[in-house]
C-alpha cells in the first residue's frame, strides 16, 4: 500500500456508514516464493474486507481492514505451511477548519510477506509478519485567490520479522539490510493562473534512518599508511542518508476531460554515514502524470517517475570498498481502464522499471523490472460479481540469481454488502 493514492481511498468509500465485502478466488501461482527457482502451485485466496465512513460536519473520517488468506496446494503437499495471512489497514481524516485552510491525514499498513504488498525494498518473498506502514498528513491554506501552500510531511516504517536468522555479516538478514523509519516534510507555494492551471515550486527534506542492528556486509581491514590499519564494519546504520529536494511544476485541465501534471527537479543526497568515506551526489526528480477520460467510466492514465529508493542488496565494492547506498529508478507506467457495458468493466495495467545501483560492487549497474496486469469484473448484481485476471512479474538484473518471472491468473467471486 503506498501514501500516493491516500485520496483515492476516500474516492473508492461507500457513501454508507459501513460496508462488508470478500473475495474468493481459485488462481495459479507459477513462482509463488518469488525466487530465481521457481515453484508453482495452484490454490484459493479468500480476503473479506469491512470499512467504515463517518461525516461529523466538517470532519470526514474513514478507516478500512481487510484480511487476506492465501491457500497453496503444493506446500501442503511438500509438508509446508500451506497459507499465507495478510493484514492491510487504511486511515483517512479530512477536515475543513474554514473554507481556506484545509487537513488531510491518511495511514496505510500492510503486514504478509509477499514484497508487492510491504514494498519495503525486498524483492523475494520474504517470510514472518513484515510491516510497512505509510502516514503522510497534507495542510492546505488559500491564502488569497490567486496563493495558495501546500504544507506536508510524511513518515514511512519498514520492519522485516525475518525468520532466517543470520550471524554471517556476507549474509545478512532482510531486517539487517532494511528495516528502516522514512520521514519527509516540505512545502509547495503554489500560483493560481486561472481555473485550469496552477505553477507551483517546492522543498522538501527527507531523512532516512536504517536501524536493523547488525551487520550488512563482511568487514575488512583498511591499510592506508601512514595511518595504522584499522577495520571496517558495515552496520545497518552505514546506509543512513539526508536529502533535499528541490521542484518546479505546473498542473493543467487542458479539457474537461484531459488534464496533466509536471513535476522536475533534483535531489542533493548527502550518504553521511558511510564507513569507509562519505559522500554526496545529485540525482535528476521527476513525475509525470497525464489522464484522459475518453467515456463514461472509462479513462486512461500513463506517466513517468525518477527518484531513489532503498534497495536489498549491499555488496561493498573490492576496489574502492564503498557500501551499495540505494538505488535510482525511472519508471514509466500506464492504466487503462474501460467500461464495456453497465456489467462488463475491464482493466489494463502496465508499468517498466530501471533502476540502477548507487557505489558498491554493482554501482551503475541495474535491474529491468516489467510488470503487467489484466482483469475483468462483471457485475452480477448490485451485491455480487464475478472477476477473472492475469498478474505477469520479469525481474531481469545484473546481479546473478536475482531476477525471476512470475505468471498468476485467478478467477472467483466478489460479494459486497
Amino acid at each position: 500500500m503506498s501514501t500516493v493514492r491516500a485520496q483515492s481511498m476516500g474516492a473508492e468509500a461507500s457513501p454508507k456508514l459501513w460496508n462488508v465485502s470478500a473475495n474468493l478466488r481459485g488462481f495459479y501461482d507459477d513462482n509463488y516464493s518469488v525466487t530465481p527457482t521457481q515453484k508453482g502451485s495452484f490454490g484459493v485466496e479468500f480476503s473479506p474486507s469491512v470499512s467504515a465512513n463517518v461525516a461529523f460536519g466538517q470532519t470526514d473520517v474513514g478507516i478500512r481492514y481487510t484480511f487476506g488468506m492465501y491457500y497453496y496446494l503444493q506446500r501442503d503437499q511438500n509438508g509446508i505451511n500451506p497459507f499465507d495471512l495478510t493484514h492491510t489497514g487504511d486511515l483517512w481524516v479530512d477536515h475543513a477548519f474554514n473554507e481556506r485552510w484545509k487537513l488531510n491525514l491518511t495511514d496505510s499498513a500492510a503486514i504478509g510477506q509477499d514484497p508487492q504488498l510491504v514494498q519495503g525494498g525486498a524483492v523475494i518473498r520474504v517470510n514472518g509478519n513484515n510491516l510497512g506502514n505509510h502516514f503522510k498528513a497534507m495542510l492546505n491554506t488559500d491564502w488569497t485567490r490567486d496563493f495558495s501552500t501546500s504544507l506536508h510531511y510524511g513518515n514511512n516504517i519498514f520492519v522485516y520479522s525475518d525468520n532466517r536468522v543470520t550471524n554471517n555479516p556476507a549474509n545478512p538478514s532482510e531486517a539487517a539490510l532494511l528495516n528502516r523509519i522514512e520521514q519527509n516534510a516540505g512545502l509547495d507555494l503554489q500560483w493560481h493562473f486561472s481555473q485550469e492551471t496552477i505553477g507551483f515550486v517546492g522543498y522538501n527534506y527527507s531523512w532516512v534512518r536504517y536501524d536493523g542492528g547488525g551487520q550488512i556486509a563482511a568487514p575488512f581491514i583498511l591499510i592506508n599508511p601512514p595511518s595504522p590499519p584499522r577495520t571496517i564494519y558495515y552496520n545497518s546504520s552505514a546506509r543512513d542518508f539526508d536529502a533535499h529536494y528541490g521542484y518546479v511544476g505546473l498542473t493543467e485541465q487542458i479539457t474537461p476531460n484531459l488534464s496533466c501534471s509536471l513535476r522536475g527537479g533534483a535531489s542533493f543526497v548527502d550518504s553521511f554515514n558511510d564507513p569507509v568515506a562519505p559522500s554526496t551526489s545529485v540525482s535528476p526528480y521527476a513525475d509525470v502524470s497525464v489522464t484522459y477520460t475518453y467515456r463514461p467510466g472509462s479513462y486512461l492514465q500513463g506517466g513517468y517517475t525518477q527518484n531513489i529508493n532503498s534497495t536489498d542488496v549491499s555488496t561493498p565494492n573490492l576496489a574502492t570498498h564503498k557500501l551499495t547506498q540505494y538505488q535510482e529508478s525511472s519508471t514509466f507506467y500506464m492504466d487503462i481502464n474501460h467500461q464495456f457495458n453497465t456489467k462488463l468493466s475491464g482493466s489494463l495495467l502496465g508499468q517498466y522499471s530501471y533502476s540502477s545501483y548507487k557505489d558498491g560492487a554493482y554501482n551503475g549497474k541495474g535491474d529491468n523490472d516489467l510488470s503487467a496486469t489484466v482483469s475483468l469484473n462483471y457485475q452480477v448484481n448490485r451485491h455480487l460479481s464475478a472477476n477473472a485476471g492475469y498478474n505477469f512479474d520479469d525481474l531481469l538484473s545484473t546481479i546473478n540469481n536475482r531476477g525471476y518471472t512470475r505468471n498468476r491468473v485467478y478467477l472467483g467471486l466478489s460479494a459486497n454488502y
